[in-house]
């Protein structure tokens, strides 16, 4: 059976019909192959009645070159890369691997994952795959960060606060109760927490160092950070009181006063109101 170019498997594969009954190497079947060309192609063609090898040379001028890049329609939309080493595609940021920021890159939903690649030196490239997320709820690959603390297992450290003055620096060695206190009072927006922290320091100087940071440690757990909530935790556990017995702050546990004091107010409106008569 012959192609459409007229080349047939036994013009170039040996056969029985084939003047040669083997070739030694590949490079003598390519041989065999250039001169198989340039005879059919230095003839007249039976259909065209031209000569396939004249007719190319017109043909090229009408050709332009393949382009050294391949398109980029096939590989998605442009994102730029955010400073914090992500693309935003469905209102969701994805990260990317180091060295891209600034750049662009193409992002594609491929399946239930997004695909970014990159133009790199050896040409276009796939950098990152995630599961496609919901806004709300980015896509960050801890391996894209390797400068990032981090755990062994690739988990983020928990934030380490950094004393910016002397005061910071002398609440912070009261110990670790006091490291998460300061970090879960940032965490909450409490207020005056400056003042606070002066307040811990003289209630160590008179207390011990100690109860204070135990203190603190409580504090930061139940999310405790009212005026004086600090030296009533001192003074509860002074007096025998386990940690074991924690209360969270919460929508569950409130000291504000009920309404059973208005229980009675029907009754007693109705004595009154007998007693005038």
């Amino acid at each position: 059976m012959r192609g459409p170019s007229g080349v047939a498997k036994a013009d170039l594969v040996p056969t029985k019909a084939n003047l040669l009954t083997g070739y030694n190497c590949f490079a003598e079947l390519a041989e065999a192959c250039e001169g198989f060309t340039e005879k059919v192609n230095g003839r007249v063609h039976r259909e065209t009645n031209r000569v396939p090898i004249e007719v190319l040379a017109v043909e090229q001028q009408r050709l332009h070159l393949i382009p050294v890049a391949p398109f980029t329609a096939a590989v998605g939309e442009t994102r730029a890369v955010n400073t914090d080493q992500t693309v935003r595609f469905g209102s969701v940021r994805y990260s990317t691997p180091p060295g891209l920021v600034g750049r662009e890159v193409w992002v594609r939903a491929d399946g239930d994952e997004l695909v970014v690649t990159a133009n790199l030196p050896e040409g276009l490239t796939e950098v990152a795959r995630h599961r496609l997320s919901t806004p709300g709820n980015p896509r960050i690959d801890l391996s894209h960060y390797p400068d990032h603390p981090q755990e062994p297992d690739g988990s983020p450290k928990p934030p380490q606060p950094k004393a910016r003055t002397h005061e910071e620096k002398a609440f912070l060695t009261l110990g670790p109760g006091a490291h998460c206190w300061l970090v879960e009072a940032a965490a909450v927006g409490a207020q005056r927490v400056r003042s606070k922290m002066t307040a811990a320091l003289e209630l160590a100087a008179l207390v011990g160092i100690e109860p204070v940071d135990a203190a603190l440690g409580v504090a930061a757990a139940a999310g405790r950070f009212a005026e004086g909530d600090l030296l009533a935790i001192v003074h509860h556990r002074a007096d025998g009181a386990s940690i074991a017995a924690l209360v969270v702050a919460d929508e569950n546990h409130s000291v504000q006063p009920g309404t059973s004091a208005w229980a009675t107010f029907g009754a007693r409106t109705d004595l009154v109101g007998e007693e005038g008569r």
